[in-house]
């Protein structure tokens, strides 16, 4: 998976179980995973965890890079996108709200988003308008109201967007996700000269 790289959103609050999943899955399979925050000047921030509280660093700026420079871009469950939506100036996104929205500009970047994640894209309903999506029961009407096809499936994928129940369904989130990075690491190889990106002529539900 040499040519693959995921991102994943980071703030307080996060769900241990799903997080420290990520962080060994995406390693065994050999993909480098970031962890993203806004990081208000700092250096690094230490996060806790909703659970237990563990303790968790993130030193890498989602405002200092490129979402084209990652193959998927993960928004994870609980409190995390509604810390990130966060904006000093309401007439304007919060820089993940935009990093997110440059991500669905690029139909090449696979976009997960799981549970809550849905509150990220809140402020840029027209990214998941028509489009299948499955989240937590809590936000289904949430995502009927940004014009979502809400789905009954514990993922959803719909094109380059992938969807989650909850962050108890992670491993299959992170299971569909890496199948479909897969598939386009192995496109790439075997079609070098392609510029089709599989993952977007894909639709419907795994």
């Amino acid at each position: 998976m040499a040519n693959t790289r995921v991102a994943i959103l980071m703030e307080s609050d996060f769900y241990e179980p799903e997080i420290f999943y990520y962080q060994r899955r995406f390693a065994e399979q050999g993909i480098p995973a970031d962890f993203l925050t806004r990081l208000w000047g700092q250096r690094s921030i230490t996060f806790k965890g909703h659970e237990y509280r563990a303790p968790f660093d993130v030193s890498l700026s989602l405002e200092h890079v490129d979402p084209a420079d990652y193959s998927a871009v993960i928004v994870p469950s609980g409190m995390v996108s509604d810390r990130l939506r966060y904006t000093e100036d309401v007439d304007r996104l919060a820089p993940a709200t935009d990093f997110l929205r440059r991500a669905f500009e690029r139909p090449e970047v696979i976009k997960g988003i799981i549970c809550h994640g849905m509150w990220l894209a809140s402020s840029i309903p027209y990214v998941v308008r028509g489009r299948k999506v499955v989240c937590h029961n809590n936000l289904v009407g949430d995502v009927r109201n940004m014009g979502a096809e809400y789905v009954d499936r514990d993922v959803v994928v719909d094109g380059d967007l992938v969807t989650g129940r909850s962050g108890q369904h992670c491993h299959l989130f992170a299971k569909t996700l890496i199948e479909l990075l897969t598939e386009k690491e192995l496109l790439a190889r075997t079609d070098p000269s392609s510029q089709k990106d599989l993952v977007a002529q894909k639709g419907g539900t795994p």
